[in-house]
């Protein structure tokens, strides 16, 4: 099983089977309380997960992740951070290896699988998930596609663009525009299992911040002469 934990716009953790199957989800849509809800969040899915696993003597079973997937993003420097840092404390103390995950591209494996549920034979036109950067600004990444390990296909991204400029960009791209209010820690841990058994890497280990975070450090202070 995967533990999944996305803080790039809410708070969302979910655990989920090798299959992907659901277990046990939750999350807040609060994008500012990421540090006071995340441990509640990982306390109440693990609990949910083992509940929903009787063993032979009636009790609930340990559940046994094998990795912790981490969205790694696009999404402000301090709410990112957080999970990013949940993931890797929970992944050490367990032992697991941590798989890094693009959190637009979660985003987009959720599109991908609505619209075959809504029917199995239709082709998805290039779509562009777009999610709030803040500072007036969009976040998105473009998607042509699924390839045969399941993992969506980007063709852009992700990348920033102030708000009255992302239709005119999409339209070049040849971009429907999908907004994104929230990324589905369950969607993750699904594309962390697609990897993972497909033996790729999404993303590299650095956050995908897109901007210099706010706080900066210092510069050398100025010379005082006599």
């Amino acid at each position: 099983m995967i533990l999944g934990i996305d803080t790039s716009l809410g708070t969302a953790v979910a655990v989920v089977e090798s299959d992907g199957v659901v277990r046990a989800e939750a999350s807040s849509d609060n994008p500012l309380a990421h540090a006071e809800v995340i441990g509640t969040l990982l306390q109440n899915v693990l609990a949910d997960a083992a509940h929903g696993a009787i063993g032979q003597t009636g009790a609930p079973e340990p559940v046994r992740l094998t990795h912790v997937a981490s969205g790694m993003g696009p999404g402000p420097f301090t709410g990112l951070r957080v999970g990013i840092a949940a993931a890797r404390a929970f992944a050490l103390g367990r032992g697991l290896p941590v798989v890094a995950v693009p959190s637009h591209d979660a985003a987009a494996l959720a599109v991908f699988l609505g619209e075959a549920l809504a029917d199995p034979f239709a082709d998805v036109p290039r779509f562009a998930i777009v999610t709030d950067a803040r500072r007036r600004e969009f976040a998105y990444s473009v998607y042509d596609g699924i390839d045969d390990d399941g993992i969506p296909v980007r063709v852009a991204g992700p990348a920033l663009t102030p708000r009255d400029t992302i239709d005119d960009v999409l339209e070049g791209l040849g971009a429907a525009r999908r907004d994104t209010h929230a990324i589905s820690a369950a969607m993750l841990a699904t594309l962390a299992g697609r990897a993972v058994a497909a033996g790729r890497v999404l993303s590299g280990s650095e956050p995908l911040y897109l901007r210099a975070p706010d706080v900066t450090l210092p510069g050398a202070g100025k010379r005082v002469s006599a």
